[in-house]
This record gives structure tokens, C-alpha cells and sequence, in this order.
């Protein structure tokens, strides 16, 4: 889709300013591909492609992380206002086509999202004022069921199982980080190992074994079974945690402020960190609704322009 003509009667497209933006937001060709959901050679060749065209360098590539030059700078800037047009206009032909009225029941598996997902939901409300948007609360055994029940319109899940008659769009990939008192003999480790939280109490939200990755991937596959405790809100595990009552896992996200502030320490999980993904499922026929469609960007539009730490999680269907 061409956006505007630019000299030598050579085009700037959408997804080169899309391209421009990812890499400026990442610092590199390769977490803005998998932002993009491109291999990294494609996207060096359309990078490089389009600076052929205009006859200009766009990024800096003996900095790290990688930059962007002056012309690619102007072309951001040209981003920042053009594309939030773009979008709109697309948004207002879906309507067009699709109507703009609906309904969304939301269902949510973690504890922590929802410090995320009700700023993402505000700004949906602007675009889609006809969506009506409920969610709904308490532990769901089964979430992915309330689609298939007509119970619920969207899961925000952790698990991209295949059933049939359900889609899953991928949301983002985080980090799970092990939280421990700032002078606990565990904070001089670079990383804690499945056997270091043996011996600790693990402080945890009330939801099934099963449903923590901290056990399920770790430590139940190493034989290890610490005691749990419990505890409703995140800030209650980080007051838990900080008044030497036990370990925890939580995502980064969710405890980067209280990082910030010296209240608790973190660490990896695992030499390569423990990370999980997040998709939202739906109804495989209400994938294609406009409004569907959309929330779910814009669940990814404000998840990686506000959340630390997060990647783009794997494809999903």
C-alpha cells in the first residue's frame, strides 16, 4: 500500500515507516523483525532498499543499539503522524464494512494483567465507543472453555493449545523473574537454579500448580516441591517476599517499579531466563470482526509501546 511519493519517483510505503518505527522502539533489526513478524533478512533488504531509493543512510550501524540517522529520524517523525492517521482510516472502513457496535466479554487468566490491559482498554473505548467491553472476574478453570460455552468473547490466556473452533493471537512474549529480599545470599547469584528455591517458602497467587510456570517448567520437572503461600494481590507477595516470608515468580512488568525502588531484588530463572507468552483466543469465526481485530492490536500497540522487557511471543492459530 503506497503512502506518498517521494523522489526519483520512488515510493515510501506503510511498512517502511512501520518498519522505521520498530526499529527506532528496539534498537535492532532483529527484535524489530520479530516485532514485525519478518526474518531478519527481510527486513535488512527492505531497510536497505528503501535507503537505495531515497539515496540516503536511515540508521547508524556502527552504533548499538543501532540508531537512527538524520533522513531516518525525518521519516520517524513522518511515522509518528502519519501512521496513527492510517490506522484510523482503516479502522473507520472496517466499520463501514463490518458495523461498529458489538460486544466483548473478557476473560482474563493472570493476575498481573490487568495493570496492562484496563490502560489498552481506555484507549479502545476512544475508537470503538459502540464495543461494549465487560470483564469477566474470578479464577477460571478452564478459560478458553467460556469461548466455546458463549460465555466469554476473549481470553487473555498463557496457554495456545490447539481446539478446534479457536484462535489464538499471539500477544507478546515476558520474562518470569525470581524475587527475593535485596540482602537474601540468593541476590549474589546471577541467576537461581530449580534447586534454590528449595528450602523456601513460595509465595504464590491462589491458582492451581498447573497454572505456574515457576512449577510446572521448573521446578515439579526437577523433583523439587517447596511449601506455597498464598496471597491475592501482587503488592501483598512483594511485602511478602521483602519481609523475608518466602520467594516468588513474577513477570517483569508487574514488579519493575518496585525494583526501581530497592524493595525487592530479582533474577533470572534459568541460565536463559524463564519466559512465557500471552495470546488472546477467540471464536475462530470472530477473528476476522473488525472490532475483535482490532482490540487485539491494540492490545499489542499499547502493551509494547508501555510494558519493560517484553519480546513478540510465538505465531499462534
Amino acid at each position: 500500500m503506497f503512502f506518498i511519493v517521494s523522489m526519483n519517483n520512488h515510493h515510501i510505503e506503510l511498512r517502511h515507516l512501520r518498519l522505521l518505527q520498530a526499529v527506532a522502539e528496539t534498537g535492532g533489526l532483529t527484535a524489530a523483525a520479530e516485532r514485525l513478524h519478518l526474518t531478519q533478512s527481510a527486513v535488512s533488504h527492505q531497510l536497505k532498499a528503501l535507503e537505495e531509493a531515497l539515496g540516503l543512510p536511515l540508521v547508524e550501524r556502527a552504533v548499538r543499539p543501532l540508531q537512527l540517522s538524520a533522513a531516518g529520524r525525518r521519516l520517524l517523525a513522518l511515522a509518528h503522524a502519519a501512521l496513527p492517521l492510517a490506522d484510523a482510516a482503516l479502522r473507520d472502513l472496517a466499520k463501514l464494512k463490518d458495523g461498529d457496535a458489538g460486544e466483548l466479554r473478557i476473560a482474563v487468566e493472570c493476575h498481573t494483567c490487568y495493570d496492562w490491559l484496563m490502560p489498552a482498554m481506555d484507549r479502545y473505548r476512544d475508537v470503538w465507543p459502540g464495543v461494549e467491553l465487560d470483564l469477566l472476574g474470578g479464577f477460571q478453570a478452564d478459560p478458553v472453555g467460556l469461548l466455546l460455552d458463549g460465555r466469554a468473547d476473549l481470553v487473555i490466556t498463557s496457554e495456545a493449545a490447539p481446539r478446534p473452533g479457536i484462535f489464538h493471537a499471539p500477544l507478546f512474549g515476558f520474562e518470569m523473574l525470581a524475587l527475593l529480599p535485596p540482602a537474601h545470599p540468593l541476590a549474589a547469584r546471577k541467576w537461581l537454579a530449580a534447586g534454590d528455591f528449595a528450602g523456601h517458602t513460595l509465595i504464590t497467587y491462589p491458582v492451581p500448580e498447573d497454572r505456574l510456570d515457576l512449577i510446572r517448567r521448573v521446578l515439579a520437572p526437577a523433583g523439587i516441591k517447596p511449601p506455597r503461600r498464598e496471597a491475592q494481590l501482587t503488592v501483598a507477595i512483594l511485602q511478602l517476599v521483602a519481609s523475608r516470608r518466602g520467594l516468588a515468580a513474577l513477570p517483569a512488568w508487574a514488579v519493575a517499579p518496585y525494583l526501581e525502588r530497592g524493595y525487592v531484588a530479582a533474577r533470572g530463572i534459568g541460565k536463559h531466563g524463564l519466559w512465557a507468552e500471552l495470546y488472546a483466543a477467540v471464536r475462530a469465526a470472530d477473528a476476522t470482526r473488525a472490532y475483535v481485530a482490532d482490540f487485539i492490536e491494540t492490545v499489542k500497540r499499547d502493551s509494547f509501546a508501555r510494558l519493560p522487557g517484553i519480546r513478540p511471543a510465538l505465531s499462534a492459530a
